[in-house]
């Protein structure tokens, strides 16, 4: 009977959708570009939230130590998923290499800056409470739109 309990589990686990944060990395071929970037624009105002309660809590006196490190690790955690968005995502699996054409090179080129501006921003996000991050991270962002979706900055590209 376990036997078959734990078959039955391994398959469920094998058989399941991948629901991975930053979607998975298999031939599914199904994908929602916008609602990943909308994803990142909900992780960067977390951030921002947390970066403003741990200036507020570290002012406090005494320091509420547990609330503090709670939201250090909120902003941590929530940097770090802009990241495995952005990598996992769109640079695995999205933006796609272009050699042919010297305008499709250049967007290539583009995309990829913009992406790696943002891993930048995340990570300092990360090391710090400086709200000028939240906001590099934001513009960086809406370029990051405007290049990836084109005029017609819907799904899909």
């Amino acid at each position: 009977m376990k036997r078959w309990a734990l078959l039955l589990f391994v398959a469920a686990i094998v058989g399941s959708p991948c629901l991975a944060g930053a979607h998975c990395q298999i031939p599914c071929g199904i994908y929602d570009d916008e609602l990943r970037v909308q994803l990142i624009e909900e992780h960067i105002g977390t951030v921002e939230k947390s970066m403003q309660q741990i200036i507020t809590l570290g002012k406090e006196q005494p320091v509420n130590f547990n609330q503090l490190v709670r939201w250090i690790d909120n902003k941590e955690k929530h940097a770090q998923e802009i990241q495995d968005i952005v990598t996992a995502y769109f640079m695995a699996q999205r933006i796609k290499p272009k050699a042919d054409n010297a305008d499709e090179r250049a967007l290539y080129v583009t995309q990829l800056t913009l992406l790696h501006h943002i891993q930048i921003h995340a990570m300092k996000a990360k090391q710090s409470t400086d709200l000028a991050e939240v906001e590099a991270l934001r513009s960086l962002v809406v370029q990051f739109r405007a290049a990836y979706f084109g005029e017609q900055g819907g799904h899909n590209h």
